[in-house]
């Protein structure tokens, strides 16, 4: 019989029918780890990052031991590393190094954690804006990034990814010594030319490998000259002209 108190549900039930409301599927059914690795494997290859780390989770839930729940931890790093979950990826990265440290692929570990921390964003919550550039993000993290990828190169000498973290290293380098470098223009630029020294001269010191040395001499020559540090400033004019003597800065004075 049909009362008003039926309303609520047929309403529900309508609504349901009308969004194409599908029921929960259920977990992984697989009997035995290896049939549950591949169920998720399927699904991170399939970029089902999101419904593969739910199936690797049961995979380490119900098959807590074994090789397939320790590639399980691996795998969900990167599917987190996929969704831009920065904070995940390095955290799950960070498990794995602490439960497996003499594990055949813990070197991929360590060079995932790199990119995750490299790839960190001031937006992370705008993903679809474009990137910015690598000098603008966030000095720490990328000093982070840096010193994992020389675990990489320092610690696993015949790494498949030893060569591609080298790489990372050199870009990372040039990255924050353009970082250092930006900001002692901007305090030259506003008339501070001691905040400025100082950070030309961790350039100098901390990056001198890097393609910002020459001009970051020639800020440090500026500062001094604008501080009045009459032997400071010849002394570095003086390594300016013995290491760059066709510098463009040498030309401006």
């Amino acid at each position: 019989m049909f009362t008003l108190r039926s309303v609520p549900v047929i309403f529900a039930l309508c609504f349901l029918a009308a969004c194409g409301y599908t029921p929960p599927k259920p977990g992984s059914t697989a009997k035995d780890p290896q049939s549950a690795y591949a169920e998720a494997k399927e699904l991170l290859d399939a970029g089902s990052y999101e419904s593969a780390i739910a199936t690797y989770e049961q995979l380490e839930a119900r098959f807590p031991y074994g090789k397939h729940a320790q590639q399980a931890q691996l795998d969900t790093a990167y599917a987190h590393y996929r969704l831009h979950e920065t904070e995940a990826t390095i955290a799950d990265c960070d498990r794995f190094i602490r439960l497996y440290p003499s594990h055949p692929n813990v070197d991929y570990a360590y060079y995932l954690k790199g990119l995750a921390y490299e790839n960190t964003k001031v937006d992370e919550w705008f993903n679809f804006l474009p990137q910015q550039p690598l000098s603008d993000r966030d000095a720490t993290a990328m000093s982070r990034a840096f010193e994992t990828f020389k675990q990489v190169v320092t610690r696993f000498p015949d790494s498949r990814y030893q060569e591609d973290a080298r790489a990372h290293m050199q870009t990372l380098l040039e990255a924050l010594a353009t970082h250092e470098l930006n900001a002692a223009r901007y305090y030259l630029k506003r008339r501070a030319p001691l905040a400025a020294a100082n950070r030309a001269q961790v350039v100098i010191v901390k990056y001198s490998n890097s393609s910002a040395t020459e001009e970051a001499l020639a800020l440090l020559l500026q500062s001094y000259q604008a501080l009045k540090l009459e032997t400071l400033s010849k002394d570095t004019e003086r390594v300016l002209r013995q290491n760059y003597p066709q510098s463009r800065f040498l030309a401006q004075k």
